[in-house]
């Protein structure tokens, strides 16, 4: 079964209103940005990073890229890297590889956040396939997901 159901029923059960959309397939953050016609600032892209303590999820904005080293410094962990498809595959089961959403909840995984993802009210992420996305309302996503907030990710 997709996650999109999954989620939707977190969004309604937390109160949260939400938008689903579907689009052409897009592969990557910006594409997704260019697809649904909105500034890629505000689209969240996921990121997996693999440590000596297991993974997680870091989240930025698509223009951004992660500063490695920033993130090992996060992690408190200089063996942090990002993981390959390969490693992270099977931690999202109802997901298509790159399409997980920013829901580490939904995953057992903690969940980093750079505080550029705040500048706009709305964010959007993918929903699990290459085709869909959410649009919530990006202190919704924060009360519920309970992110850490952190500066990791640099402009490209």
């Amino acid at each position: 079964m997709p996650i999109l159901p999954q989620l939707q029923e977190l969004l309604e059960r937390e109160g949260v209103p939400y938008e689903v959309s579907t689009h052409p397939p897009a592969y990557t953050a910006q594409e997704v940005a260019e697809a649904e016609h909105v500034p890629g600032r505000e689209v969240a892209k996921v990121v997996v990073v693999r440590g000596t303590r297991g993974f997680a999820l870091f989240v930025a904005p698509a223009p951004y890229k992660l500063d490695l080293q920033r993130v090992r410094d996060v992690l408190a962990d200089p063996e942090a890297r990002l993981a390959t498809e390969q490693e992270f595959r099977d931690l999202f089961p109802r997901c298509e590889i790159g399409a997980m959403p920013p829901f580490g909840n939904l995953f057992g995984l903690p969940v980093y956040v750079d505080p550029s993802l705040a500048q706009d009210e709305s964010i959007v992420f993918n929903a699990g396939t290459h085709t869909h996305t959410v649009r919530v309302r990006y202190t919704d996503f924060a009360r519920i997901v309970q992110p850490r907030v952190a500066a990791f990710a640099v402009k490209q």
